[in-house]
């Protein structure tokens, strides 16, 4: 004897609710109603193993409830972190995430947005300076879904966007090597800069009364590392790097050669990952609020998908500086 398909009218009926209130909830609308309607729904669905049918849904509804996140390296801390935040606001209104690492890879981004498309998910959250959204712009198959374009520097007002204060970013960096009398620095930045990297580079030599040599440096510890050589031939006295994973190579790759960091060098990083505080000495690095980033991001999409034809919107988060141990007078 074949088991009758549980349905919603089934968990409706237990739960004492209409089929829509059933609906709304299971569909992430849970805020919406009495904590005690919920309750009420959750236990009769659990009660009865009823599984939304999520083919049938999206015939119906014409929405998956899927995100497709694209992010350029998801073994850096910073988008583990940011990920994070944008699932936070995701899965508490009823949406689950593809996430799609590119490795810095145009080609590798592209083919990631086009299988998004094919997999009909409701929007994209581009966080990767690996694809940039003026790509982007010339799909014509990418022209119906919601884009939010993360931490960088708006190209276009077509989509929305949401990033960080970069340039203020790197004067905070310059007014406190100013303050502790550094006069030659060195920053390292990757050569092909995606804009908002290019602005916290532009924040700092705008603002650094000194000299400064701009050393070309992936954004890795790895390459932080093997820089170590190339800074010990110049006059620098303080290293900002353009985020924290270099600054952690270059901890790695002075401490190979004897130098000690803030004695011979000072140093400074960009981000504020978690790791900053527990290397030693302790980081000194500009703080991006990144779990903020994600919820903000993750906030503007769902409202862009509940309103297609609103104006495009531009968040613009503050961050700030954290002075740790890792900067002294030269």
């Amino acid at each position: 004897m074949t088991n009758k398909k549980v349905t919603i009218k089934d968990v409706a009926k237990q739960s004492g609710v209409s089929i829509t209130t059933v609906s709304q909830i299971l569909n992430g609308k849970k805020h919406q109603f009495h904590p005690d309607t919920v309750k009420k729904v959750l236990q009769a669905q659990e009660e009865l193993g009823y599984a939304p049918d999520y083919f049938a849904r999206r015939m119906v509804m014409k929405k998956s409830l899927t995100i497709g996140i694209i992010v350029p390296d998801i073994t850096n801390p910073f988008f583990a972190t940011l990920v994070k935040g944008i699932e936070d606001v995701l899965f508490s209104s009823g949406f689950m995430t593809i996430l799609c690492n590119v490795d810095m890879n145009l080609t590798k981004g592209k083919k990631a947005i086009e299988a998004l498309n094919h997999r009909g998910v409701d929007g994209v959250i581009l966080a990767s300076s690996g694809i940039s959204i003026t790509e982007v712009l010339n799909q014509e198959l990418l022209q119906k879904i919601p884009i939010i374009e993360l931490d960088q520097q708006v190209t276009t007002q077509t989509f929305d966007s949401v990033r960080t204060d970069d340039y203020r970013g790197g004067e905070l960096v310059a007014t406190l090597l100013n303050d502790t009398k550094h006069k030659q620095a060195v920053a390292l930045f990757p050569k092909d800069m995606s804009p908002n990297i290019l602005k916290r580079l532009v924040g700092f030599t705008d603002n650094f009364n000194g000299q400064v040599e701009v050393l070309p440096t992936e954004l890795s510890k790895q390459s932080g590392k093997e820089m170590v050589r190339t800074i010990l031939n110049t006059n620098a006295t303080a290293i900002f790097a353009a985020n924290d994973e270099i600054a952690f190579g270059v901890y790695a790759g002075l401490s190979e050669v004897g130098k000690k960091v803030p004695d011979d060098y000072s140093v400074v990083g960009y981000d504020n990952i978690e790791m900053s505080e527990y290397v030693y000495p302790p980081l000194t690095t500009v703080s991006q609020p990144i779990f903020e980033l994600g919820q903000k991001t993750a906030d503007l999409l769902i409202d862009r998908i509940n309103h297609p034809d609103k104006d495009e919107t531009e968040l613009i988060l503050p961050v700030t500086l954290i002075e740790r141990l890792s900067v002294a007078r030269p």
